[in-house]
C-alpha cells in the first residue's frame, strides 16, 4: 500500500476543484485518481463524524461517453471501504442530490455538467447537502493509502466490476417533488418545447411538463453529447429556439444543461432568459423573503424592490449555500447567474410544500416562472418587461495567466482589499468612464458614475479573464464588453 497526498495528485494529474467540484481532461481522470478521490471524500467524512449509518452511497452520472467508466471507478473506491453502491443511473444532479439528501447518505455525480466531452469530473456531496470551500480544503490536505496492484500501468482498473442494476427511486422522488406540489392542469393550453440535447433532464422535462397538462414538442434529441453552456448559449441555439418559437407556435422552450442542474429558459418568441433574470422570476414566485446570489448577477434584483434581504458572494454554489446557511427568514433562496435555483427551506406553496434542495436545480426555474406568468395572465416576455431595465453581457479573454490577471488587477484593489477609486479611474475613466464605487468580493466589480458596471475577474479553474458588463439597454451591455475586451488585450500585449 502506497501513501498519496491528494493535494500532489491534484498537481500531477491536473484534475482540481473548480467553482463546483473536481474537474479535468478525460485522459487526466483515470480510474486510479477517481478511486483515490472517491477514498479521499469517504475516509473525510469517516474523519469528521459524517460516515452513512445506512452504510450506501448513491451515485450517478450525466451522458458523457467517459462517465460510465468513471462510475465504475467511483464504484470500487465506495465497495473498497465497505459500502454499498446504490446506482441511480442518468438522472440530474438534483435529482440525485434531493435522494440522498432525504435518505441522509452520501452521493455521488459524476459529470463535466457543460464543458466539452473530452472533459469529466465529479461532485460530492455529504448526507446534509454538497461540500463547500472548507470541506474541499480538508479533503485536498488528505493522504490515502491507494494498493496500486488494483492498476495497470495506464492507471486503469484491472478488474472493474460492473455497476448494480438501476435504482429507480431517485428519478420518482424528483418527479414527486415538483408534480406533488403544482396542480395537474398547471399548464393546460401551454404549448412548450422542450430542447432534448444529450442533458440528463431532457426525459424528466418531458414528463413532468406533459403530466401537468401542457402540449410538449420534443426538440433535437442527440445521441452526441452537446456543451450546452447556459451562461454562454451557442449561436445556433439562439437561432434554433427562435425557429421552433415561430414553426410551432410555442409559449415557451425548457431544457437544461448536462447533468440538469442549470436551466434554459425561452420566451414566446424564442429569446433565451438570462438566468438570473428567470431566477429573479423563480423568487418571486416563490415568495422569497431572502436571497444569496454571486457578485455576478443583474441588479434587477435589488432595483425591483420585491426582496428583504439579498447577499453577494464569491462566484460558485459552494459561496452562494454558505451565504443562505446564516440568513434570516422563512423563504430562503438562492440563485447563479447560470440559472441554477437553490432552496435551504422547505416553502409552502398552497395546501402542498416544496421540499428544500440546497444545490442548484433546473426543474424549478421554468415551472416557478411559467406559473407566475400563468398567475398574472402575462406571456414570460411581458412578465420579464416588469423588471427594472437593466441587461448582463459577459466575455472571457483565453490563454490570460492568472499570474498576468492578478498582477493587471492588483491596483483595483488597493492597500486594504477594498478597492482604490482613484486607480482604478486613472486606469479606466478615458476609456469607459468614472468609476463611483469598487466591490472586490470576487474579482473587481465596478460602478460608474452613469450607473453602468464592469466587472473583471480572473477564471477560478482556467488562464482566462472574465468580462461581465452591465447596462440600461442590451446593445450598450453589449458595446461596453467590447470597450472592455479591447482594453484587456492591449493589457496583454503591454
Amino acid at each position: 500500500m502506497e501513501g498519496i497526498e491528494i493535494a500532489t495528485l491534484m498537481r500531477t494529474s491536473g484534475v482540481k476543484f473548480g467553482t463546483s467540484g473536481a474537474r479535468g481532461l478525460v485522459r487526466a481522470m483515470s480510474d486510479r485518481v477517481c478511486y483515490a478521490y472517491t477514498l479521499a471524500f469517504l475516509d473525510w467524512l469517516q474523519d469528521s463524524g459524517q460516515w452513512p449509518e445506512q452504510g450506501a452511497v448513491a451515485l450517478a452520472g450525466d451522458f458523457r461517453p467517459s462517465t460510465p467508466r468513471i462510475m465504475r471507478a467511483v464504484a470500487s473506491g465506495i465497495r473498497t471501504r465497505g459500502l454499498e453502491v446504490i446506482n441511480c443511473g442518468t438522472i440530474p444532479t438534483p435529482a440525485l442530490a434531493h435522494y440522498a439528501l432525504g435518505k441522509a447518505i452520501p452521493s455521488i455525480m459524476v459529470t463535466g455538467s457543460h464543458i466539452p466531452d473530452d472533459r469529466n469530473g465529479i461532485k460530492f456531496y455529504k448526507p446534509n447537502g454538497e461540500i463547500l470551500k472548507d470541506d474541499e480544503q480538508a479533503m485536498i490536505q488528505r493522504s490515502i493509502q491507494l494498493d496500486e496492484s488494483r492498476f495497470d500501468a495506464d492507471g486503469q482498473l484491472r478488474h472493474a466490476e460492473p455497476l448494480p442494476e438501476v435504482c429507480p427511486d431517485a428519478r420518482a422522488r424528483y418527479l414527486a417533488r415538483y408534480l406533488d406540489v403544482f396542480p395537474a392542469d398547471s399548464f393546460a393550453g401551454l404549448r412548450i418545447g422542450v430542447y432534448e440535447h444529450s442533458s440528463v433532464a431532457r426525459d424528466l422535462l418531458v414528463e413532468v411538463f406533459e403530466r401537468l397538462c401542457a402540449d410538449v414538442i420534443r426538440l433535437a434529441r442527440s445521441d452526441t453529447f452537446i456543451p450546452v453552456d447556459t451562461e454562454a448559449i451557442r449561436a445556433e441555439d439562439i437561432q434554433l429556439a427562435r425557429q421552433w418559437s415561430q414553426e410551432y407556435a410555442l409559449d415557451a422552450i425548457v431544457s437544461a444543461d448536462g447533468d440538469g442542474d442549470r436551466p434554459l429558459l425561452a420566451d414566446e418568441h424564442g429569446n433565451w432568459l438570462r438566468g438570473d433574470i428567470a431566477g429573479i422570476l423563480c423568487a418571486r414566485f416563490l415568495e422569497a423573503d431572502s436571497i444569496a446570489l454571486p457578485v455576478s448577477c443583474n441588479s434587477a434584483v435589488e432595483a425591483c424592490g420585491w426582496f428583504t434581504h439579498i447577499e453577494r458572494t464569491r462566484i460558485g454554489s459552494p459561496y452562494v449555500i454558505a451565504a443562505m446557511q446564516h440568513m434570516p427568514g422563512n423563504r430562503v433562496v438562492g440563485y447563479e447567474a447560470n440559472g441554477g435555483f437553490l432552496t435551504m427551506c422547505d416553502i409552502p406553496l398552497g395546501k402542498a410544500t416544496l421540499t428544500a434542495l440546497p444545490t442548484r436545480d433546473a426543474l424549478i426555474v421554468p415551472l416557478a416562472a411559467l406559473m407566475l406568468a400563468q398567475r398574472q395572465g402575462c406571456s414570460l416576455s411581458a412578465l420579464c418587461a416588469q423588471l427594472p431595465a437593466r441587461f448582463t453581457y459577459s466575455d472571457r479573454l483565453e490563454n490570460f495567466p492568472t499570474e498576468l490577471s492578478q498582477a493587471k488587477l492588483a491596483p483595483f484593489y488597493g492597500q486594504n482589499g477594498k478597492g482604490d477609486i482613484p486607480a482604478a479611474n486613472a486606469l479606466l475613466e478615458a476609456s469607459l468612464g468614472k468609476v463611483q464605487a469598487i466591490d472586490t468580493t470576487d474579482g473587481v466589480r465596478m460602478t460608474l458614475e452613469n450607473g453602468e458596471i464592469v466587472h473583471l475577474r480572473p477564471s477560478g479553474n482556467a488562464p482566462e479573464l472574465r468580462c461581465y458588463t452591465e447596462a440600461d439597454t442590451q446593445a450598450r451591455a453589449i458595446e461596453l464588453n467590447a470597450q472592455c475586451m479591447a482594453l484587456l488585450k492591449q493589457w496583454r500585449q503591454a
